[in-house]
């Protein structure tokens, strides 16, 4: 709790180095257990948010994230020859809020794999941590002391969190929210034992109910305040928000009068934001040096090289990121070798990583550099405060045993992706600012989840479809009845479309286990190829040129000559590779096609079914149009009245939805009276008064069918018609979400 509270590895050692250890010790704990514990838990506040760490691999990541979509880009565009990438194969990013939800399940294995060491530890050797006999009276006091201890702290990472889990603000309006909160519990632990140590805090409390009441109220805009409801909720939220100030500068005044506590915390945070942008800055400059001499490249030439894949390249990494570990710390293992090595790994289309995942797997190994002698800083800060008696060996044993647990919480979240992606993914699609249904990255996932609604609910659709042609549509004019008859025979016809789409992705899925490896062979050997010779473009180039010296001439010809050898040692791709490739390729466009012809299915089935109901429910809105129409003077009134009422009722027919033939001749009839001909414009006035008689007519005759419309509009819209809504359920949502977080591989693609 602390470790979350603070964010600061050496603040939550030294603090529980001083409070706990003793206490520890004193009861005749395990030096080695005692020691470990602190120093893990302490290394906690790291990755479970808010984390400093998480917040600089965000920013890593997201140009990381640019550049691997490149990559990619480029990589599909030399295997397909196809210049625009489809948008479900776009590099996923991240944010800091992003890491922070991802980063909170994988906290929490590590959190329960050290409480589950410690109690399987101590119930087999119950000496390491006996049991502590409680001296005092467990009475009401007791619980209040508790309460008052865990509570606040409690509070805070919870508001931190759930403000940004919720939308309510961005990261860095959570810290702000963070160090308000962090001032007023100081204000009154500070003051503790005076008679008015509480009354900031309770201030706080009251305010920001009250502001929370007013928000309920009503919705509050001061520069529209109409009614006298807004009037009340805006003075109540004025008065909350006044009291909370007051709050807040009560805190602070105290924070620093006592002990100049708020002038330390401003001295130390400085000095730490500072030392952060020095590390920031020297590590552009190193990375910029180390890419503008080919550095890059020859990293990511090795990790190409290496067996395995991406899995191979991956563990490569994550080894010499935990080795750096023991020397470096944290900031510059993730500005310096961050930014090398990401675009490699989000640019793999077969484990098709997110910038989430990967950040916090990064974040879950850098984690082990403050536990890994000799350079640990837990360790460094616990032997600073631990008593004498305990030896440095003995802190290094005890922390060796959680270097274990980390690598372990490290393994079972690298093979279960959805504890990182799964969060962020939900929260993406349930907030405010969610992707629609029909958003193209959405499509796979959302296509699972909707074949399985089909699968589960087809008695019920057939139902649906039964009572939709036992309607009466005779009131309905032939347009309207052709596409009623059209949606009446496409919804059962919707699960031919689904089977398609089934048949052509098993057949394509039936090749894919003896191409996949067969395809990234010869892929490989082609990327190698097409490397090679671009190295001999670019070295014959150099050579032929005028303006280069005699020295840079031999090396280009040195060049060309070891980029020769080279490609004359790669293997041409096999000779059936165009017939094995084209037929895949075919197999891929058939499901292609059959997903397309699916999506239009539904998209036009379920159009006539929501378009005609809009229709039937404007039908009030013809009446004052029609009226408006009779009363205008067209014969004789004054042209610039009559253009003036003929754009009030235009703008009155925009609430009829398919009305469009009243207002194209309103609209010309405009025109016509703006040239002074009167007479074609009374001729357009009256097609405009006969169109919306028309439609006013055959649409209230059609109104029994409205409420048989909205059931089948309520009921259609969990599936057929998904893809035309506004938003995802909760539910779809995250039925949704659970898809896009496991990895799919796409290399076949590529």
């Amino acid at each position: 709790l602390l470790a979350a509270t603070t964010g600061i590895v050496g603040a939550t050692v030294v603090a529980m180095g001083l409070i706990s250890l003793p206490a520890m010790l004193r009861n005749g704990y395990s030096k080695s257990l005692a020691t470990g514990t602190i120093c893990a838990s302490g290394t906690l506040g790291q990755i479970i948010p808010p984390s400093i760490v998480l917040i600089i691999l965000a920013d890593q990541l997201a140009s990381a994230a640019d550049q691997a979509a490149t990559l990619r880009q480029n990589a599909y565009k030399a295997a397909t020859g196809e210049f625009s990438m489809p948008a479900e194969f776009a590099v996923t990013g991240a944010s800091a809020g992003d890491m922070f939800l991802g980063a909170f399940l994988p906290g929490l294995v590590l959190v329960g794999l050290y409480m589950l060491y410690i109690l399987v530890y101590a119930l087999i050797r119950p000496s390491v941590a006996p049991p502590v006999k409680y001296d005092g009276i467990y009475d009401r006091w007791f619980f209040v002391s508790v309460l008052l201890a865990l509570v606040p702290p409690l509070a805070l990472i919870f508001v931190v969190l759930g403000s940004i889990i919720m939308g309510v603000a961005t990261v860095n309006q959570a810290g702000a929210i963070g160090a308000v909160g962090a001032t007023i519990m100081a204000g009154y632990r500070l003051t503790r034992g005076q008679r008015r140590s509480y009354w900031p805090a309770i201030l706080a409390i009251l305010s920001l109910l009250l502001i929370v009441v007013a928000i309920n109220l009503e919705e509050i805009n001061i520069k529209s305040l109409h009614t006298p409801e807004q009037e009340r909720a805006a003075l109540m939220a004025l008065v909350g928000v006044v009291g909370l100030m007051a709050a807040v500068f009560w805190s602070l005044l105290r924070t620093m009068r006592i002990d100049d506590t708020l002038h330390g915390v401003m001295v130390e945070t400085a000095k730490t934001t500072s030392m952060v942008f020095i590390i920031l800055i020297g590590a552009a400059m190193l990375t910029a040096a180390f890419r503008g001499f080919g550095g890059e490249e020859l990293v990511r030439e090795f990790l190409h090289g290496l067996p395995g894949g991406f899995w191979g390249q991956f563990i490569v990494v994550m080894l010499v990121i935990f080795l750096l570990g023991f020397f470096l710390d944290f900031i510059e293992i993730a500005v310096v070798v961050v930014p090398i090595v990401a675009p490699i790994l989000l640019s793999d289309p077969q484990a098709n990583i997110t910038a989430v995942w990967l950040g916090v797997m990064i974040g879950l190994n850098i984690q082990t550099s403050f536990l890994t002698p000799p350079f640990g800083f837990a360790l460094f800060y616990l032997r600073g405060v631990a008593p004498p008696e305990v030896k440095t060996t003995q802190i290094y044993k005890g922390a060796s045993v959680f270097i274990a647990l980390q690598l372990l919480g490290l393994v079972v979240v690298g093979m279960n992706p959805s504890l990182v992606n799964y969060l962020p993914a939900r929260t993406q699609l349930t907030s405010e600012t969610a992707p629609p249904p029909k958003n193209p990255r959405l499509q796979y996932c959302l296509e699972e989840h909707v074949f399985t609604v089909y699968a589960q609910s087809r008695t019920e659709i057939d139902e649906l479809a039964r009572r939709a042609g036992a309607l009466d549509a005779s009131a309905l004019p032939e347009k309207q009845a052709k596409a009623w008859s059209e949606f009446v025979a496409g919804v059962p016809k919707t699960y031919e479309r689904v089977q398609a789409v089934r048949d052509a992705e098993a057949s394509r899925m039936a090749l894919v286990p003896e191409y996949a490896d067969y395809h990234r062979a010869a892929r490989a050997l082609q990327s190698d190829r097409a490397e090679a010779e671009a190295e001999i473009k670019a070295a014959q180039k150099t050579a032929k040129s005028r303006y280069v010296s005699d020295e840079e001439r031999a090396h280009a010809q040195a060049q060309l000559l070891l980029w020769q050898a080279k490609l004359d040692a790669i293997p041409a791709p096999p000779e059936d590779w165009k017939e094995r490739n084209g037929a895949y390729r075919k197999l891929a466009l058939d499901e292609k096609k059959a997903r397309g012809a699916y999506r239009r299915h539904v998209d036009t089935t379920y159009a006539h079914l929501s378009e005609l109901r809009a229709q039937l429910r404007s039908a009030s809105a013809i009446e004052p149009v029609v009226s408006a129409l009779k009363a205008l003077d067209a014969e004789s009134g004054d042209i610039e009245t009559l253009l003036a009422d003929i754009k009030l009722i235009e703008s009155a027919s925009d609430e009829i939805y398919g009305a469009s033939g009243i207002r194209s001749a309103l609209g010309k009839a405009r025109r016509e009276l703006k040239k002074q001909n009167r007479s074609n414009a009374l001729n357009l006035i009256q097609d405009a008064m006969n169109t919306a008689e028309s439609e006013q007519s055959w649409r209230l005759a059609a109104q029994p069918m409205l409420a048989e419309l909205t059931e089948l509009d309520a009921a259609l819209a969990l599936h057929i018609g998904l893809r035309q809504q506004q938003r995802l359920s909760t539910a779809q949502a995250e039925a949704v979400a659970s898809c896009l977080a496991v990895h799919r591989d796409i290399s076949l693609s590529f």
